[in-house]
């Protein structure tokens, strides 16, 4: 079976797995495990902030981003499909006593100009806004990277206007890959971000909370609060560690692989790319009722040994990875076209 629903459906390699066997490790909350302590010294360096902290999620690295940026009553500026709003759950509110303004994008990109309408005076009958959080790439704008001159304007108005600036940047390594920008480049006009291990670099679990020393200290006492203290994590930090060393260039092939993809899906009537044109690894395409809901093409790429994410009733998205080769997404792309029949 050909799985592309995800690209966290990875499998550890036998190299990572070797590290993992390998690592020396102790008591992460006593901060003594040196394989984690590795990890967090050096996501920090790789996108020039003073500290970095261990996480088992993505959704934690966001979540507690939001907890020491905001206090209760505050809002949070993000764009409509952004993964905080609409993949974690409620959250903000849940968690830190803090609301969302949702605010609809061009697959998942705001400018200045949508921003700075929902911008709050100061006065005491209204939510106080607080902090602009971004994402990159952007899941459900098709994983398209989020343009450099939009994300430095963005976050000259949010610092302007005493606004706190966060990047879900679950996918910055497929940003840094399709647009040639370094991570420190990405990373310079944000307070915080939060970086992911398990996508596409393949790690089995883990992400990073990366920012000023302060920030990080207040995130480790939110992280114990979150319930994501954990003790001899130094096995899941060398798996991460190798992953950053060895499979962030080759994420590449991941985005022609999904341009394969995407040709295929155009090539189908009743299928509509989402955005037209794929930048990294993730093809969203729409289904016409002429093919059916989204569950039945789903199930009709399965028939044929291809797992697609039905998102929707009307949505499917390919998503390739470190799993699938160039002659997996090949038989894929056939499964695609077969649908025309």
């Amino acid at each position: 079976m050909i799985d592309l629903r995800s690209d966290t459906v990875t499998k550890p390699t036998p190299g990572m797995l070797a590290a993992m066997m390998a690592a020396a490790v102790g008591d992460d909350v006593y901060a003594e495990d040196p394989t984690v302590n590795e990890l967090e010294a050096r996501v920090a360096d790789r996108f020039g902030k003073e500290a970095a902290l261990f996480v088992p999620t993505g959704t934690m690295g966001n979540q507690i981003a939001v907890r020491v940026h905001c206090r209760p009553q505050d809002e949070v500026l993000l764009e409509a499909s952004s993964h905080v709003y609409l993949w974690e759950a409620g959250a903000p509110a849940a968690l830190s006593g803090v609301t969302v303004r949702t605010i609809p994008g061009r697959y998942g990109v705001l400018d200045v100009a949508d921003l700075e309408p929902h911008l709050h005076p100061d006065d005491m009958h209204s939510v106080r806004s607080r902090l602009v959080s971004l994402e990159n790439t952007h899941n459900r704008g098709g994983g398209v990277v989020y343009p450099l001159d939009k994300t430095a304007a963005v976050c000259a108005w949010a610092r302007a206007n005493g606004l706190a600036t966060h990047l879900d940047g679950a996918r910055i390594w497929n940003a840094e890959v399709a647009s040639g920008v370094g991570p420190r480049e990405w990373a310079r006009h944000f307070d915080t971000l939060s970086v992911c291990f398990s996508k596409g670099l393949g790690a089995p679990a883990g992400s990073a909370l990366v920012g000023p020393k302060d920030l990080i200290a207040h995130g480790r006492r939110v992280r114990k609060l979150f319930g994501g203290a954990m003790r001899q994590v130094g096995f899941l930090a060398a798996a991460c560690l190798y992953a950053m060393d060895r499979h962030v260039a080759r994420l590449a092939d991941d985005h022609t692989n999904a341009r394969l993809l995407a040709d295929a899906v155009r090539d189908v009537p009743g299928l509509a790319l989402v955005p037209p044109q794929v930048e990294t690894n993730l093809v969203w395409a729409e289904v016409s009722p002429e093919l059916g809901t989204a569950k039945a093409v789903a199930g009709r790429l399965k028939e044929q040994g291809v797992l697609a994410a039905a998102l929707g009733t009307t949505v499917i998205r390919l998503v390739t990875h470190l799993d699938v080769s160039r002659a997996d997404c090949e038989r894929a792309a056939a499964a695609i076209r077969g649908l025309v029949r």
